[in-house]
């Protein structure tokens, strides 16, 4: 009698830990290829050439951030204080920016333009998830610019 064959599986795939990381990190990062966020760095420089314009947008964005709960933010929290007055700061012209501030400045307007997009990946309305995408913009841009937010402070306590 012949032994059956003992039919062998490809044992399953262990997942890296370093690729659920990366998985995890690009889940939490859809907020930065969303729709919503190509239009807001789209308007950023509009906004940016245009003082009124960039007014009106620190008006909405301040009035949205005395709003919202500041969990989300955690330590950003501050600096999203610091993009309002720098912003503000910068289009009443009372704040000339160093070189190379030009990006900085983008990534903010444009963190500032999502935060008020109320078409955003997330609806703010949602219950308890609602601004976990408006602080994964504002937690980017404040990788982007925190040199720039930092030098902003430095002088808001200098001047």
């Amino acid at each position: 009698m012949k032994k059956a064959k003992k039919e062998s599986r490809p044992l399953p795939k262990k997942r890296s830990a370093a690729k659920n990381v990366e998985e995890s990190i690009s889940h939490e990062k859809a907020a930065l290829r969303s729709d919503a966020f190509a239009r807001a760095l789209t308007n950023a420089q509009s906004h940016a050439d245009d003082p009124e314009r960039l007014l009106s947008l620190i008006k909405e964005a301040a009035r949205k951030a005395a709003s919202i709960p500041r969990e989300p933010f955690k330590e950003n929290w501050p600096y999203l204080q610091t993009m309002l007055r720098l912003v503000r700061a910068y289009s009443s012209r009372e704040y000339s920016p160093q070189e190379n501030m030009d990006d900085a400045l983008l990534w903010i307007i444009a963190a500032l333009n999502y935060l008020i997009d109320p078409f955003d990946l997330i609806p703010d309305e949602a219950p308890f998830i609602g601004f976990v995408d408006d602080a994964t913009v504002i937690e980017f841009a404040v990788m982007r610019a925190r040199q720039t937010l930092d030098d902003f402070m430095i002088w808001e306590t200098t001047n």
